[in-house]
């Protein structure tokens, strides 16, 4: 009997596992490149964390969240989204209490949700976000924003489509909410069962449905730039000015509110169609949110995050053709021993090679030359290294370019010195194991 993977859940191995370490190594970098901290957080939490904190409207919470009751008959659930989290992480080690504000820290791993699979997205798949938090200003938003711009600059994505608004302050919400369902009331009864829920819970919510009939609805429904206080629309113009000196591109989207009820103030999305045409929708989003702290036990503090699917910017870049980085680091070397009594100075040169930084693999079982060129080809080597009957007499192997067929031996004494003088093979003094100090 065989047993397959759970439904929407997906191994990732080979090729992807490459471009996944490609682009979660860049978005590191780049992080730390803004200062931010990296923080790891477990997989598991009360469910009652990301009730207080996503909101009981919300999708997340009534269809997609895995909970379960542990041993002592607690409510536990697997993460669905990372920032409740974060900020549970903080207050709990008064992070917050400190004068080095804001606190800027970055994340990255599995989260859980009970949603169709569908391109680029399973149910257990992989984020990768930041959260900054200890200031309320426009100049944070914008910072945040341009952070995940670069990364995707970085990344080589062109033409990504930054959407944008403001949910205002919570007075500006508070008339919000009175308008929407004083339009939507006359409707409700004929909207879809999540809207009719979510008018007693969240209006806002309503208006990221995507049942088309409901959409004509929503379409002549109020705009939040109608309800703005003077604050928060002098908040969200001086963000715009500030994207704008930065030469980040934007539009508003009247209708973003995201699908989380901590939000407030900014929220974004960036979107993306691939060169072939495929629409991936938003490939990451955020926003900012002003009560989350308060209600986790912590200080009355803002913050501001946002964080991307590993699985779907590894769909669009794949789609692109923009994996090429990823995949550059292949097999320096394939070691080939042409006879039994080769193997222990193919094993020696092997271990020897990898100590100085260079990826190789050898083969263990006997097998002919032709065969074992064919395993290198296929590991995608630089070189082949060939030891015979010959080169064990001679204390030297002969080293093949398998690009361009040319050959030359070189003794075993110094064979690191010598290859890293004469062989175009990459550049491994960041990852050295040996002469290292410390």
């Amino acid at each position: 009997m065989s047993i397959n993977s759970v439904k929407g859940m997906h191994d990732v191995l080979g090729e992807e596992v490459e471009g996944f370490a490609y682009i979660e190594n860049l978005l590191k970098h780049i992080s730390e490149l803004y200062a931010y901290n990296e923080v790891r957080p477990p997989v598991i939490e009360q469910s009652n964390l990301f009730v207080r904190s996503v909101g009981q409207s919300s999708d997340v919470i009534r269809k997609e969240m895995y909970t379960f009751s542990d041993k002592g008959g607690r409510s536990i659930a697997l993460r669905p989204e990372f920032t409740a989290g974060i900020i549970r992480l903080m207050v709990q080690h008064k992070l917050l209490l400190t004068k080095e504000l804001p606190v800027k820290v970055y994340y990255l791993g599995p989260v859980f949700r009970y949603e169709r699979p569908q391109l680029g997205r399973y149910r257990q798949f992989n984020q990768f976000g930041v959260e900054a938090v200890g200031n309320d200003s426009a100049e944070i938003d914008a910072d945040v924003i341009a952070l995940a711009y670069t990364m995707l600059q970085s990344l080589d994505l062109e033409n990504v489509i930054i959407k944008i608004n403001t949910l205002g302050d919570e007075l500006s919400r508070e008339n919000y909410k009175k308008a929407l369902k004083n339009y939507f009331a006359p409707f409700i009864t004929s909207m879809c069962k999540d809207c009719q829920l979510r008018y007693e819970l969240s209006p806002l919510r309503i208006l990221d449905c995507k049942v088309p009939n409901d959409q004509e609805i929503i379409k002549k429904a109020p705009k939040m730039k109608d309800y703005l206080s003077l604050k928060a629309l002098g908040r969200f113009n001086r963000l715009l000015s500030l994207l704008e000196a930065l030469g980040i591109p934007y539009e508003i989207d009247d209708n973003l509110v995201r699908g989380l009820d901590y939000y407030s103030e900014t929220v974004f999305e960036f979107h993306y169609v691939s060169k072939s045409g495929n629409d991936y929708g938003a490939i990451g989003a955020g926003g900012h949110y002003d009560k989350l702290t308060k209600e986790l036990g912590g200080p009355e503090m803002a913050g501001i995050g946002f964080s991307f699917g590993i699985e779907r910017l590894y769909s669009v870049l794949k789609d692109d053709g923009l994996l090429e980085l990823a995949y550059a680091n292949r097999l320096d070397f394939y070691v080939m021993p042409l006879a039994q009594q080769a193997q222990d100075m193919a094993l020696q040169v092997s271990i020897e090679l990898r100590l100085a930084g260079y990826r190789t693999d050898l083969c263990f079982e006997e097998a002919k030359l032709p065969n074992m060129f064919k395993r290198a080809t296929r590991k995608q080597a630089k070189y082949a290294i060939i030891i015979g009957e010959d080169e064990i007499k001679k204390r030297e192997v002969v080293i093949k370019n398998l690009e361009t067929q040319k050959q030359k031996n070189y003794g075993i004494d110094k064979l690191i010195e010598n290859i890293a003088a004469d062989l175009d093979v990459h550049d491994h003094d960041d990852i050295c194991l040996v002469g290292k100090e410390g």
